[in-house]
């Protein structure tokens, strides 16, 4: 998955060429001494070509990219901004730390948004719409989009977790308004740490320039920072030279990232095809994978978790699934969303069924570039192994729930003495105990409607 796997002589020479051609380390300014090197520059002009857009401002971390976007849409004080219960934390950080408030939709079997989920909470306070395309698989961006131009909502796209790839033919990153992308040290391309925005709305760049740098609005880099009218105020998310000059020597080997990466997915996908138990995860548009994870589903939260433990004792990693939601899962944020009066007193685990019952029963395995053909061998095998172990360890949690909710598996149980043991009667309308309605996904549901979060 990660570009830190082919860091190589490349990436050597560009961060020594910075110190040959003067040593300056920030961006801007020293211009006499920097003799004509401006590699963050170079790096913005490189990326926004290869994802062929107009604008690509480079900051100092995909969280950066972030903030500066929704700052740079207008997002400030008690503006709704509509993001999806299954991404990093990050997301939502961005929108607190611009005084938003966080609207957080139902994910669906892609691990993004939920289209519908969307539509049903979109109100006249909605600011942004933020959809994640999580571990290298685009969001439902049709649809995303047809609701967000029916209520004129601009969308930012973080694609923070999919750079290279794309959604029906166009660049995840550019079918928004504005998109953001990190290159922390397990990105497909990484500075070590940094990001990017893209857009091809003018006033967007500008106002995010402005936000990235103190609120300097000037849109020549070199116009000295005294002529600068300054009326907006921002902070220092610039990228450094000797990071814009990694970037430069690893955007090259992107598309042999993706290439290789979607060749092994490919690969482990068919080596799994047929084993029991298992599914894979939904795609919208499975020629634009980016390739970086392998994701599929067990038939239960038991299972997945069986299956979790028995990969960790053949010494194998999981990404996010099912044990870091911690780092990845809004229900787990109430040090975020309980300062909201929109959370306040709520039970914040419970707010997204739909999300924890499919989140709950997945595996993310990530992907490295530089797997053997023994390699990615072994690693099917040792998934094959496990999902058997999870189904045989799981099937005794399964039947002791099946026997529970089954009223007719307790019908003429007699007791030792050889007496019926009779049940209390029911209250008129009650339903017997476990009883609640089932979902599609397998937990119990109420009619009581909840409250939406």
């Amino acid at each position: 998955m990660p570009g830190y796997e082919l860091i190589g002589e490349e990436e050597a020479c560009a961060v020594k060429d910075v110190f040959t051609y003067g040593g300056v380390l920030t961006r801007y300014g020293h211009d006499r001494k920097r003799r004509g090197i401006y590699r963050v520059e170079e790096f913005e002009r490189a990326f926004s070509r290869r994802m062929g857009v107009r604008h690509a401002l480079a900051v100092s971390s995909g969280s950066a990219a972030l903030i500066v976007a929704l700052r740079a849409l207008g997002v400030g004080d008690g503006d709704e901004v509509i993001t999806q219960s299954y991404t990093f934390v990050a997301t939502l950080e961005a929108i607190a730390a611009c005084g938003g408030v966080p609207v957080v939709t139902e994910i669906d079997a892609t691990l993004t948004m939920d289209p519908d989920d969307l539509a049903a909470r979109i109100t006249d306070r909605t600011k942004a719409i933020v959809p994640v395309h999580t571990m290298g698989i685009g969001a439902r961006m049709d649809a995303i989009l047809r609701i967000a131009r029916e209520h004129g909502i601009p969308v930012l796209e973080d694609a923070a977790q999919a750079c290279g790839g794309s959604y029906h033919g166009e660049l995840l990153g550019t079918i928004g308004n504005v998109g953001c992308f990190s290159f922390d040290f397990e990105k497909v391309i990484t500075t070590g740490e940094g990001g990017m925005i893209v857009t091809d709305d003018g006033a967007i760049i500008a106002r995010a320039r402005a936000c990235a740098d103190h609120g300097r609005e000037m849109q020549d880099p070199h116009t000295p920072a005294d002529s600068d009218p300054h009326p907006s105020g921002g902070f220092n998310f610039r990228m450094s030279e000797l990071s814009g000059a990694v970037g430069l020597a690893q955007l090259p080997k992107m598309d042999t990232v993706i290439r290789r990466q979607r060749e092994i997915k490919r690969q482990i996908q068919e080596g799994l095809s047929d084993t029991p138990g298992l599914t894979f995860r939904e795609v919208p548009d499975p020629t634009g994978d980016a390739g970086n994870t392998a994701v599929f589903f067990l038939e239960s939260r038991e299972a997945a978790a069986a299956f979790a433990r028995c990969w960790r004792e053949r010494g194998h990693a999981t990404q996010n699934l099912p044990d870091s939601l911690a780092w990845d899962y809004a229900a787990e944020w109430s040090h975020i969303l309980g300062g909201y009066p929109r959370y306040r007193g709520r039970k914040i685990s419970t707010l997204w069924p739909q999300s924890r019952a499919i989140l709950e029963r997945g595996i993310a395995i990530p992907l490295q570039v530089t797997m053997t053909p023994d390699a990615i061998d072994r690693l099917i095998a040792a998934a094959r192994a496990c999902a058997g172990t999870a189904n045989l360890r799981a099937r005794p949690a399964r039947e002791a729930r099946s026997s529970a909710s089954d009223p007719e598996a307790h019908r003429g149980f007699r007791g030792r003495a050889g007496a019926a043991r009779c049940r209390r009667p029911l209250r008129r309308g009650a339903r017997p105990r476990g009883q609640g309605r089932r979902s599609s996904a397998g937990r119990r549901s109420y009619t009581g409607r909840q409250p939406q979060p």
